[in-house]
Formats: C-alpha cells, sequence, structure tokens
C-alpha cells in the first residue's frame, strides 16, 4: 500500500488536489461518485474531502466504503465557476452540483466562494432589474400577493441572520450499499449571514385562514428536459415552519446582493431543514390545506423510514416521512486530512463547527485512539439560533507516526453521531456519520 502525505503550510491546508474541470455531461455521473477512487476503498468517505494517499490502513472494517460504482480513478474534480473556489469538489454538472471541503469551512462564517452549490435544473439568466422581481402568496390566504422584490425591502422589517444551510443528502457517501444520489462527504453545508423578511411577516400580511397547513414553494430555473411546464422540484414545509421567524425570504449573502447561482435575485432559507426546501429564484408560495406531492415531496425523495429497513432492500413507500430537522453533525476544519506534521509534534490544535438542524449543539468530543478515549472540546455559543457552533480543541500526541482525529458532537437532546451511517434509506438522507482526518508526524 502506498501513502502519500504532503508538508502543510501554517493553515494546514488541504492537499492532494487534482487537475481542475467539471465531469462528463453525465446526469448520474455525481450520483455515483465517491472521492477519490481507489484511495476511499480503505478509509471511505468518511474522512475528509481531500483524501490525498492512495490507501490508507488501520481503518476498521466499520468504517470502510467501498468506492461506489462509476467512481473516478482520477480523483476528486474540481470546480471552475466564475466567483467560486476552485477547492470546491464537482459531484455533478448536470445539474452542476459542488461541494466544500471541511479545510475550507474554517471560517465562522463561510465566503460566498466558498459556499457549496446544489442545482436541481439548469441555471437560469440572471436578473436583469432584481428589484422588480416578483413573488406571488396565494392558496388558503384571505389575501392573496403579488409583491416585488423592492416592495418587499420596504414593506415589512429587514433583519440578517447567521444560519446553517444544509442539503438533506449530505453523509450519503457514509452509507453502505451506497444509496442513490450525489455522493456528499459533510461538504453539502455552509453559514452564511442571510438577510431578508421574515416569512411569517409575509404569511401574516396574507392572512392565513384556518384550512392552512402546508406550503408549496416554486421557482424559475428550468427543468434539465428543457419543458417549461415542468417544474424541477417543488418542495414545502408545515406551516407551523413557515411561521418560524428564523425562515426567510432573502436577497442578500454576507451583505452582497444574493449571487445569481445561489437563487438570486430572491430565495427562501428554512434553517434546519434540508436545504431543497429553501427554493431558490423563487417566484411563488402557495399555501395548501393539505401535504404537498409536488417534485422531491413523493415516493423516497427527502424521506426517511419510520420503520427501520433492510440496507439495499427497496422500501415501501408507505414506511417513508419527510425528512425535516436535520442531524446533528461536527466537523474538523482544521487541520486538513493528510496534513503532515513536523517530527516531534506533541500537541495538535484542532478547530470545527457543529450543528444540529430544528436543535442545538450540547457537547462536542474529539479521540485522538479510534474512539477508545474521548476529550471533551470547547464549544462556543451560536450568534443566533441555526447558526452553527465553533469548536476548538488542544489534544495531545503520544509520538511520531500516523494518527485519526475523530470527532462526535451530541445535540440537546442527547443524541449523539454515531460511528458509521445507519438507518439506511434508498437515497441516503440522514446521514451523520463522526467526521475523521488523517495527519502524519515526521
Amino acid at each position: 500500500m502506498r501513502r502519500r502525505f504532503e508538508n502543510s503550510d501554517a493553515a494546514l491546508a488541504p492537499v492532494g488536489s487534482r487537475p481542475a474541470g467539471i465531469v462528463d455531461d453525465d446526469v448520474d455521473r455525481g450520483r455515483r461518485r465517491l472521492l477519490g477512487g481507489a484511495a476511499l476503498t480503505a478509509i471511505g468517505a468518511i474522512i475528509g474531502t481531500a483524501v490525498p494517499f492512495e490507501n490508507l490502513a488501520g481503518t476498521s472494517g466499520a468504517h470502510a466504503q467501498p468506492g461506489a460504482p462509476g467512481a473516478h480513478p482520477q480523483g476528486p474534480q474540481h470546480l471552475k465557476f466564475p466567483g467560486k473556489s476552485e477547492g470546491l469538489v464537482v459531484l455533478g454538472d448536470r445539474p452542476l452540483v459542488a461541494e466544500t471541503p471541511e479545510s475550507l469551512l474554517d471560517d465562522d462564517t463561510t465566503p460566498v466562494e466558498k459556499f457549496y452549490i446544489r442545482n436541481n435544473g439548469q441555471i437560469p439568466e440572471p436578473a436583469k432589474d432584481p428589484e422588480s422581481w416578483k413573488i406571488v402568496i396565494d392558496g388558503e390566504v384571505k389575501t392573496p400577493l403579488e409583491l416585488s422584490l423592492g416592495e418587499l425591502k420596504s414593506k415589512y422589517k429587514v433583519v440578517t441572520r447567521r444560519m446553517v444551510l444544509e442539503c438533506g443528502g449530505n453523509g450519503r457517501s457514509g452509507f453502505s450499499p451506497p444509496a442513490r444520489g450525489n455522493q456528499w462527504t459533510n461538504g453539502g453545508a455552509g453559514c452564511a449571514e442571510w438577510t431578508g423578511v421574515a416569512l411569517t411577516d409575509v404569511l401574516k400580511a396574507a392572512g392565513l385562514k384556518p384550512s392552512a397547513k402546508y406550503t408549496a414553494h416554486y421557482a424559475a430555473d428550468l427543468h434539465l428536459s428543457g419543458d417549461p411546464g415542468k417544474p424541477t422540484i417543488s418542495r414545502g414545509v408545515r406551516i407551523e415552519k413557515a411561521l418560524d421567524p428564523h425562515t426567510m425570504i432573502v436577497w442578500a449573502m454576507n451583505g452582497q446582493a444574493l449571487p445569481n447561482i445561489h437563487g438570486g435575485p430572491v430565495r427562501l432559507i428554512v434553517p434546519g431543514w434540508a436545504g431543497s426546501a429553501s427554493q431558490k429564484w423563487l417566484t411563488r408560495i402557495a399555501i395548501l390545506d393539505h401535504e404537498h406531492d409536488g417534485p422531491g415531496m413523493t415516493e423516497f425523495s427527502y424521506r426517511v423510514a419510520i420503520n427501520p429497513m433492510v440496507p439495499g432492500d427497496k422500501g415501501d413507500p408507505k414506511n417513508f416521512r419527510i425528512l425535516e430537522s436535520m442531524p446533528v453533525r461536527s466537523i474538523i476544519t482544521n487541520p486538513a486530512n493528510g496534513a503532515k506534521l513536523a517530527a516531534g509534534t506533541k500537541q495538535l490544535k484542532l478547530r470545527g463547527a457543529a450543528w444540529a438542524g430544528d436543535l442545538t449543539v450540547k457537547q462536542v468530543d474529539v479521540s485522538t485512539n479510534f474512539g477508545a478515549t474521548w476529550q471533551r472540546a470547547s464549544l462556543a455559543k451560536p450568534k443566533n439560533k441555526y447558526d452553527w457552533q465553533r469548536w476548538t480543541a488542544d489534544v495531545k500526541l503520544p509520538s511520531d507516526g500516523y494518527f485519526e482525529i475523530w470527532t462526535r458532537a451530541t445535540d440537546s437532546r442527547g443524541t449523539m453521531q454515531p460511528h458509521q451511517a445507519g438507518f439506511w434509506n434508498p437515497q441516503g438522507y440522514g446521514g451523520n456519520a463522526m467526521h475523521r482526518i488523517a495527519v502524519l508526524v515526521g
């Protein structure tokens, strides 16, 4: 087995980058790819995204994840897109999907250029006149509304909140056997400053009828087929979540106009729930008297099993419920996976982030000996609800050699991250296995 580590700079940046470029025009390619090909046959996707070695020994079988069919033996394909970091890793190009390696998520507020990309259809052209962009509120309301972006800004209280946005399939690559969908590791998440108005204020102005039970979201992106009458995806949420003051219609990201690639000029942010509910290029919110059944709401889409199913089984749609609050997750953001430390290094300063959907994080623990013992990390308070919580820890290394650093988070209800992705489902939702990185001392 050949292992390759590279010296890191002061920031212990990710290593093992491959030539940039988007993968072939194959909608299934991104769904099937596990990062690193042979490099992941031993370590799996649970160890960080930028795997800089061809094989790793010393990884327990419980964590091993075979490379998925169609995996790229050349390794990760890096993004080439205006305004985005080339460190992002392409999971699919039709639609465009790219995740952020954990080491690029070391900022308290995720920069726009480092924020992951998840599309379902064709990327629309940027709005020529953003202020005149229209959003319709109709359905089970007393007064249907048609509001321009300019009217949203002038008629309602403007707020800014730092909140996590996370893809519903984040962590999917940890499932065995592999589940359908883009093979996310932990990089389908980011935490930005979102500026806009609370959706509840707009719904109050429209006047919800007693029959209002659910929302249905619609957008301007064109279906991959080119059929203008076919929505790419249309998710919705229970009316209680829509009325959460943190659920927002936003037009700015980190103090700048919302970029087109991230849904500009206007999108929804439904924090704590699967990111697919946070409709990009928002044009309409319909209020329904029943659970929404649009694309992305039925069969196995964004759903998890009610009663645990046999991994790899076909599954019965009647045994599935909609994925709502995302599971607790902790990641190591510094050092990067594959960092090489100077000989004689005895202490390692760790940084990371943790979040827990609708809940908060109670504690984060780290291990340097494959989980035999754990050390409590220092956990910072969130800036506001749905912000991620940054954590730090100083760990001692007993000698030179190969070490894995593991992290696990526990949410406010006492639920801890598992060692491996469990409760398998056909499309791989809810996978939140512990994050692990490898370092070499000497």
